[in-house]
């Protein structure tokens, strides 16, 4: 049984070009799943029935699992049983029929263009402020994953052109357009550091920096302008896609400068959209005043 999880991440990294961090969860779901069929006494996948997986899923509950861990832990079941199907191990299914819990659904928190600015204002000129100005402009303007972020190199920034070549999930390339904020913030990086290949960001021992690093750095200076909630690199992301939505209204662009293979993935920032607009009607159309 463990044999055949293997063979099925595999399959998920060579066929479908699945990103590490996805095969990573599910091979975590799928082992968890093999250690409660184990104490289940299931000894093959051809025993696992949907009364097995409606167990599974009440112990999680009262595990207090929220309902989308609960979510993915069933999507990765239902794709590695579907995988035994058409290997020809299984006959049918079980995972099928279940239904996921509903969810919530949490709208991303995003920073207002005020906070943008304090962020991207540089404190000093050593290397490391350069850098870490140039990854918040180069986030924001290109509206990058951190694990997106610490994968570029210096050939993957089109400068004269002003694009930048990004490997997303699934190792799917997509190219974006650069702001001239972000040209110079990289300019003044490389110029300064001296750096001409390999990685694009580095950290302090100049290897490639990490998305810890990042997201560390990221906390600590949205700290030390003020900002009193807990920031982190997504939430640059999120700001870059609202302000996109915001000026252009096009749904469909959005889309690919996220790199979103479902559109399903985009529409929550049509939230966000309408949140915002709500936010100035109440302060600045006479008939939301209310009366008292």
């Amino acid at each position: 049984m463990k044999t055949q999880i293997t063979q099925f991440v595999l399959y998920l990294r060579v066929e479908r070009h699945y990103a590490l961090n996805t095969q990573q969860a599910y091979q975590r779901d799928l082992q968890q799943l093999l250690n409660f069929a184990n104490q289940q006494g299931v000894n093959s996948w051809i025993d696992l029935t949907g009364e097995h997986l409606n167990l599974l899923v009440m112990k999680m509950r009262h595990a207090n699992s929220s309902g989308r861990t609960i979510r993915r832990h069933l999507s990765s079941i239902r794709g590695f049983l579907s995988y035994l199907v058409n290997q020809g191990y299984l006959s049918s299914n079980c995972a099928l029929g279940l239904q996921p819990p509903k969810i919530n659904q949490n709208l991303p928190k995003t920073l207002d263009y005020g906070q943008l600015i304090q962020l991207l204002k540089p404190r000093s000129k050593s290397n490391s402020e350069l850098r870490d100005v140039a990854i918040v402009e180069v986030i924001y303007s290109c509206g990058l994953r951190v694990s997106e972020l610490t994968t570029l190199d210096v050939s993957s920034v089109d400068i004269a052109q002003g694009f930048l070549s990004v490997m997303g999930k699934g190792g799917k390339m997509r190219h974006t357009p650069l702001g001239e904020s972000a040209q110079k913030s990289i300019t003044n990086y490389l110029q300064k550091t001296g750096v001409t290949q390999g990685a694009l960001f580095l950290n302090n021992r100049q290897v490639r920096i990490s998305v810890r690093a990042v997201q560390e750095m990221v906390k600590k200076r949205a700290l030390e302008v003020g900002i009193k909630i807990n920031v982190h690199p997504h939430m640059l992301r999120h700001a870059a896609a609202t302000h996109f939505l915001q000026s252009s209204h096009d749904l469909r662009s959005v889309q690919e400068f996220l790199g979103h293979e479902s559109i399903k993935s985009t529409q929550v920032y049509t939230h966000l959209d309408f949140l915002e607009l709500s936010k100035v009607y109440d302060q600045c159309h006479p008939r939301a005043k209310k009366t008292t």
